[in-house]
């Protein structure tokens, strides 16, 4: 049986004990966690294009076998950790007013690209995307399907209370929502307060709730 490290010596397990099918490697659970951590410091760093299971190895302090054995390339190990952007699993905000829902979104939002590795990871991640389809699909189930399921909840709730027309579009709210952010955040870079968040989210608010203007009718030739 194959493991990242040798086997001390040890007292037999119980006969009861659950085993391992043999031949099968045992992966520690701690070399797991320090070669992913070592691809997302890897990749702030280098960029997806430059960063190897070599370098990744030799940050996380490991064989390159280790890696090899839980990741087929570093393809698979990028699709694997972008899920870490993800909040899927987070629940749709509930506060009773369209502002506090808006509000609390971008504070999630803002938590998340406020980390030193996602703002490094996030803009070289779209840059691969549109060259790797199946990073863009990745990318697009960590980073926007949750959003948006979170976006129509928010919709959803708003047009119950009767804050929001029955025909606001949530893709639309999540434009208002996250392309500001994002800017300022990631691309931008300056600092965000909890008064800009104030202010961001008194504007998503108010841009959901303008009238909006009716489709342009061509006029019908004589």
């Amino acid at each position: 049986m194959t493991s990242d490290s040798a086997p001390s010596a040890a007292a037999p397990a119980p006969a009861s004990a659950r085993r391992a099918p043999a031949g099968a490697a045992v992966l520690r659970e701690d070399v797991t966690e320090a070669i992913r951590d070592a691809v997302l410091e890897e990749l702030a760093a280098v960029g997806f294009s430059r960063m190897s299971i070599e370098g990744i190895a030799r940050r996380a302090g490991v064989g390159k076998t280790a890696v090899y054995r839980r990741w087929k390339s570093k393809l698979h190990l990028v699709l694997d950790l972008i899920g870490a952007f993800a909040v899927d699993g987070l629940p749709v905000p509930a506060t009773g007013s369209l502002y506090g829902d808006v509000r609390a979104l971008l504070e999630v939002m803002s938590h998340v690209l406020r980390h030193p590795v996602a703002s490094a990871v996030i803009p070289d991640l779209l840059v691969e995307a549109s060259r790797n389809p199946e990073i863009a699909d990745a990318v697009r189930g960590a980073l926007l399907d949750g959003q948006h399921r979170m976006a129509q909840g928010i919709v959803a709730d708003a047009v119950a209370r009767g804050e929001l027309p029955a025909d606001i579009s949530p893709d639309h709210a999540l434009d208002l929502l996250i392309g500001p952010l994002y800017w300022r955040q990631v691309v931008v870079r300056d600092a965000i307060t909890p008064a800009h968040l104030d202010t961001l989210a008194h504007q998503v608010v108010a841009g959901l709730k303008s009238p909006r203007p009716r489709p342009e009718v061509p006029p019908t030739p004589a």
